[in-house]
C-alpha cells in the first residue's frame, strides 16, 4: 500500500499599512528653518568672499560708495546719477549698426561708450546750470543723504555696468551677486531708487521751508 501525502500549503500575502502621524513641535520646526536659512546664507557669503569677480565687485562698492562718496560730497554725487541716466540712455539708443562694430568684443564697445558718455556728461554738467537747479530743489546736504546717494550711485553704476557684460562673463559671478545687481527687479529697483530719494528729500525741503 502506497500512501500519498499531499500537503497543499498556500500562503497568504498579507500588506500591513502602518500610518505613523509623528506630531513635531512649532518651535522645533522654526528653529530648523532658521538653522537652514542661517546655513544657506553663511555658504552664500563665503561663495561671494571666495569668488576674486565678486570680492572685486563688493571692494569697489564699499570704497567707492562710502570712502570717494564722502569725498565727492552730495552735489556732485547728484551730477554723477544725473550723468549716469543720460550715458544709459543714449547708449540704450544707439542704432543697431554701431552696436555691431566690433573691437575685439561687442560688450567692450558698449562699456567703452558708456563710460566714455558718462565721464563727457559729468564735465559738461558739473560746470552748467543744472547742479544748481538740481541742489536747489534738496535740502541741505546732511550727512545721511550723502551716504544713501554715495550707495545708490554706486550700485547703480555697477548695476549699469554688469547689465552689458555677456553670459560667459556673467557666469563667473555668484548667483548672489548676479542677482543682486542685475535681476529684473533689481536693476530696476537700483534705477528708480535715486529717483524717489531726491523726490523725498525736495520734498522735505519744501515742508521745512
Amino acid at each position: 500500500m502506497e500512501l500519498a501525502v499531499k500537503n497543499n500549503t498556500n500562503t497568504k500575502n498579507t500588506e500591513v499599512n502602518v500610518n505613523t502621524n509623528i506630531t513635531v513641535p512649532k518651535e522645533v520646526v522654526t528653529e530648523a528653518g532658521t538653522v537652514k536659512a542661517t546655513v544657506q546664507n553663511n555658504n552664500t557669503w563665503q561663495s561671494v568672499v571666495n569668488s576674486p569677480w565678486d570680492l572685486s565687485i563688493l571692494l569697489f562698492f564699499i570704497v567707492s560708495a562710502f570712502l570717494y562718496g564722502f569725498s565727492l560730497g552730495r552735489d556732485r554725487i547728484i551730477v554723477i546719477l544725473v550723468s549716469i541716466y543720460m550715458s544709459l540712455a543714449v547708449v540704450e539708443a544707439l542704432p543697431n549698426f554701431v552696436l555691431n562694430i566690433n573691437f575685439n568684443q561687442n560688450f567692450a564697445f558698449q562699456i567703452t561708450a558708456f563710460i566714455a558718455m558718462f565721464v563727457v556728461l559729468f564735465f559738461f554738467i558739473s560746470r552748467s546750470a543744472i547742479l544748481r537747479t538740481i541742489g536747489s530743489e534738496l535740502s541741505d546736504g546732511k550727512w545721511y543723504q550723502t551716504i544713501v546717494f554715495s550707495i545708490l550711485h554706486v550700485g547703480l553704476l555697477i548695476s549699469v555696468t554688469m547689465s552689458f557684460l555677456p553670459a560667459e562673463i556673467m557666469n563667473r559671478f555668484t548667483p548672489f551677486t548676479q542677482q543682486i545687481f542685475t535681476g529684473e527687479w533689481q536693476r530696476f529697483a537700483w534705477i528708480a531708487a535715486p529717483i524717489l530719494m531726491m523726490i523725498i528729500f525736495g520734498s522735505r525741503k519744501q515742508e521745512e521751508d
